[in-house]
């Protein structure tokens, strides 16, 4: 193992601002707003605030899912929340998620309206509002929420954990990328595993459970997340493969990963999403 010099640590912490790395003028150790910004307002009931990164997938997702099934109350307004300009820090939108996170929604068909935050609970709160891919049986629910909550357990890990020091972190350090890449395949060969016995995450049916767990897992099987297939072996995971895949074929998809995305190729990105027309209006491939 490489050798490098031994950080020992301070006794008590101290904030240095430039600490390097992606994200680090943005980066704080405390909460709160830093400046005063009035967020949009579209026309739809649902307003969501929001970035393309793995956790607004998500949402942007199960949004053109409901309104693939016919579900027109989940008619939306996609606004851009730019994370590396310190949007998410603006007033307006630390009002709707304290913890200063995308993705953040506001239901205005409600009174009051309610905002509702955390990704694996906007799906869940959608999943119950229109009732659609969430099982009602106790056995079937309880299991779609087994790897619903799996998912928001175990993505700080891929994401935090092995693509901050793999792909972000301004230096490479062995034993961290060593450590989360061995916990992120770990994970994978749990979701290989899972996938083996039965075409979806949690059993039959395509769920609120694929819906969290693609824009992770099925992302960086398909080479998309922190370009390190090659580095996990990917192609290791037929399962994992073949359900990626399927999912990724979904027309609904294919629209949701596009919302709030302000990079890439032209025809990937749809930065602000107000109709179904929208995406008419993009390039194509």
């Amino acid at each position: 193992m490489q050798q490098q010099d031994e950080y020992i640590p301070p006794k008590v912490w101290v904030w240095e601002q430039q600490n390097g790395g992606a994200f680090a003028s943005i980066n704080r150790p405390v909460a709160g707003a830093t400046h005063e910004k009035t967020l949009p307002t579209g026309q739809h009931p649902l307003q969501l605030y929001s970035l393309a990164t793995p956790n607004g997938v998500k949402v942007t997702i199960m949004l053109e899912e409901l309104l693939e099934a016919g579900f027109s109350g989940a008619d939306y307004d996609a606004w851009l929340v730019s994370i590396r300009d310190g949007d998410q820090f603006g007033s307006g939108f630390v009002a709707i998620n304290p913890n200063s996170k995308i993705p953040a929604l506001v239901d205005r068909s409600v009174q009051p309206e309610l905002r509702v935050f955390e990704s694996g609970n906007i799906l869940l709160y959608l999943a119950e509002k229109f009732g659609a891919f969430l099982p009602t049986t106790l056995a079937e629910r309880t299991e779609v929420l087994n790897w619903l909550f799996w998912q928001m357990g175990s993505a700080p890990f891929l994401g935090g954990g092995f693509g901050h020091f793999y792909a972000y972190a301004p230096q490479k350090f062995e034993y961290a990328i060593n450590r989360y890449a061995m916990e992120s395949k770990r994970q994978l060969d749990v979701l290989e595993r899972q996938l083996a016995v039965q075409p979806y995450v949690a059993g039959q049916a395509y769920s609120i459970a694929d819906i969290a767990i693609w824009p992770w897992y099925g992302a960086l099987v398909l080479g998309r997340l922190y370009n390190a297939a090659e580095f996990l072996e990917v192609q290791s995971y037929p399962n994992l493969q073949r359900w990626a895949k399927t999912i990724d074929a979904r027309p609904a998809v294919q629209r949701g990963v596009k919302v709030n995305r302000n990079w890439g190729e032209p025809h990937e990105q749809l930065p602000e999403r107000h109709s179904a027309a929208d995406f008419l209006a993009t390039p194509k491939k």
